[in-house]
């Protein structure tokens, strides 16, 4: 079940964590994978997929501690072979780790900003290593989790800005001018094409359209003659941007930038790029 947390309407990040692991277990044939989010200074194991026992479950694990720890110090992966022989790390967990039959593992660390806010990892019951294939799988299931979590710590950033701005608007930090309004709608559109969530995607781009109707725009259209893509060109196009740069911001080929153009032109009843600009701020969809 998808759930939210906060004000911003955040999806809650163990759906995140699962997906990650679900990944590198799809892509290997590792028995078991899990790990969890790093709260203040400490490891929590709440995710866990192909576990016999319960005693991993809800685990937190210090810094420096164990093979987990380890790696959430010195922010890079590891592994050994034989856990229950290893000297390279603490045996602080050895009970609930021996108990489930672990014996090869790797942790990776999720690091966003230069900060670990998680660790995976991926682990068998045989003595044979991990090959590259399962350490790479849980390597590649970690930095696409580190970009999920960037993405949603932007959007929250954002949504907390608009907000600030939108209750008390007189407030010297929340003043915005027009053209950071604009990039910032632009920008808020941009971001949506990376959010995976439905929800956290759909709650972007109301942003993005609250955004818009700060404009000075008489009354917005109840409903838009354009495409959300066509808007999307058409917010890079009034910061100035070619078809070039905003084919490059939005992930589209000049090509495809200048069809969206032409049919929102066409749809506009304008025959340039400025008058396109200047007829979709007047329907309230570009700020």
């Amino acid at each position: 079940m998808r759930s939210f947390s906060g004000a911003s309407m955040r999806p809650d990040d163990g759906d995140a964590f699962r997906q990650a692991l679900r990944l590198a277990q799809g892509h290997t044939d590792l028995p078991v994978v899990f790990g969890g989010p790093v709260r203040g200074d400490v490891l929590n194991l709440t995710q866990l997929i192909g576990v016999r026992t319960a005693g991993l479950r809800g685990l937190t694990v210090n810094p420096a501690a164990g093979l987990g720890g380890q790696v959430m110090v010195r922010r890079r992966p590891a592994a050994v072979t034989d856990y229950k022989s290893a000297d390279s790390i603490t045996h602080d967990y050895d009970g609930p780790v021996l108990a489930e039959g672990i014996r090869s593992i790797v942790a990776v660390p999720v690091v966003v900003s230069g900060a670990v806010r998680g660790v995976l990892y991926g682990a068998s019951r045989d003595s044979l290593p991990l090959g590259e294939r399962a350490t790479d799988a849980v390597v590649g299931a970690s930095r696409r989790l580190a970009h999920e979590l960037a993405t949603r710590d932007e959007v929250d950033r954002r949504l907390k800005l608009q907000q600030a701005a939108e209750t008390d608007p007189f407030c010297p930090k929340a003043r915005i001018g027009m053209e950071e309004v604009r990039e910032l709608h632009a920008e808020l559109r941009v971001i949506a094409q990376a959010v995976h969530e439905d929800a956290l995607r759909d709650r972007l781009l109301d942003a993005s359209r609250r955004l818009a109707a700060l404009s000075m725009a008489p009354e917005p259209e109840q409903s838009s003659p354009l495409a959300p893509r066509e808007i999307d060109v058409l917010a890079q196009v009034a910061l100035g941007c070619s078809n070039v740069e905003a084919g490059a911001r939005l992930s589209l080929r000049p090509e495809t930038v200048k069809a969206y153009l032409r049919s929102a032109m066409r749809k506009l009843d304008v025959h340039t790029r400025f008058e396109a600009v200047v007829a979709a701020r007047r329907h309230g969809l570009l700020p």
